[in-house]
């Protein structure tokens, strides 16, 4: 490796491409530091190929532009020769296709020339789930061409980079895994905080959001939780030492449960406790540990129309008296809520019976309430 590249810069290039992981944008610093290693005036990364469904994902140093890469995937792409190079191989555009066969081309007059990109180097990966990612770095006509000595170089880091994306892709996994949770819980209208091991607020969902800022038995402080009156803030840091205790002892998750009344008169909130269990790997600051979850019953659980609609076999009509029914709302309430009389209420509720196979309201919003339509 000392013949080609120190092991300092190895050390640098290699940390700057896991680290990329974690930027905003994969990879920048990565390829900004690959690009001054080769001496380049592009490093461009396709991640996703443009195909006739879809534009490409392409990241690049330089001042390309969103233009240049949005003229690449609506019209040079289909021109471009330097494609489906071998797996994981690092090859020169000249061993791919010699000067004389392309220096006329529409390619090279059209795109590469007004950007002064003569020299090409490259690898394609191919991933186990199918996917396939484009490494080139380009330089200008002025400076020299790619070397034996460069290939070698990049190919020092083409397994790193399959590693690095092998990695990426569980996260996106989770993260997606994740999103689709806190996207179910919140549509359950149910508001979720998260401790670290010292009792601090890590994150919270949408909904414990809007109830924070309504500061209606609800308040943070810095990092630090508030409920109802000093008597209930001390109850609930009570049950969190309690789940923090259970946590760090790697014990059985506790859970408990505290009632808060709120100073506007509203329902009162509910509140529940528990451990978050440890991953034997993992150590750490700042680590998620409680979880707290806050229910509010005058908050309404979106369940869209269409869809109970769809699962009951309902018509429009029949489909919003049950929405609001499920939403608290008494017959009377709904009758007058929709503009219709009481008689026609009580005939569009016999018919969401029959469909529906309960005999009794309560039972419909329990129905509807623990139904698939509330994470519609």
């Amino acid at each position: 490796m000392s013949e080609i590249i120190s092991v300092e810069e190895f050390s640098h290039l290699t940390g700057a491409l896991y680290e990329g992981l974690q930027q905003k944008v994969p990879w920048k610093s990565f390829l900004h530091s690959l690009q001054e290693k080769m001496d380049a005036n592009f490093v461009t990364f396709i991640i996703r190929p443009p195909s006739n469904e879809s534009d490409g994902l392409i990241l690049s140093t330089g001042h390309t532009g969103d233009e240049v890469v949005a003229s690449y995937n609506k019209h040079f792409f289909a021109m471009d020769p330097f494609v489906d190079l071998p797996s994981s191989s690092v090859v020169t555009l000249d061993e791919f296709i010699p000067e004389s066969e392309r220096k006329n081309s529409d390619y090279v007059q059209q795109f590469l020339a007004p950007m002064n990109v003569h020299h090409i180097l490259g690898t394609d990966i191919n991933t186990r789930d199918g996917a396939k990612y484009s490494l080139r770095i380009s330089r200008s006509s002025e400076s020299d061409p790619f070397t034996q000595k460069d290939k070698e170089v990049v190919s020092l880091f083409v397994p790193h980079l399959m590693h690095a994306i092998d990695i990426n892709h569980q996260i996106n996994r989770v993260e997606t895994e994740r999103d689709l949770y806190a996207g179910a819980v919140d549509q359950l209208a149910v508001g979720t905080i998260i401790l670290d091991e010292e009792g601090k607020v890590l994150q919270t969902n949408h909904v414990a959001q809007d109830l924070i800022q309504e500061n209606d038995g609800l308040k943070l402080t810095g990092h630090s939780l508030q409920v109802g009156t000093s008597r209930d803030t001390r109850k609930l840091r009570e049950l969190i030492k309690q789940a923090l205790s259970a946590q760090q002892n790697n014990t059985p998750s506790v859970v408990e449960a505290l009632r808060i009344q709120r100073p506007s008169g509203k329902s009162d909130l509910g509140i529940v406790v528990r451990s978050v269990p440890t991953n034997q790997w993992a150590e750490g600051k700042h680590c998620p540990s409680v979880v707290i979850f806050v229910s509010d019953p005058d908050r309404q659980s979106q369940a869209p129309q269409e869809i109970v609609k769809a699962l009951f076999d309902l018509t429009p009509a029949e489909a919003q008296l049950a929405m609001l029914l499920a939403n608290g709302l008494t017959l009377d309430e709904t009758s007058e809520q929709l503009c219709i009389s009481r008689n026609t209420a009580r005939a569009h509720l016999r018919s969401i019976f029959s469909k529906t196979g309960v005999t009794r309201q309560t039972m419909l919003v329990r129905l509807i309430l623990k139904s698939v339509a509330t994470l519609g």
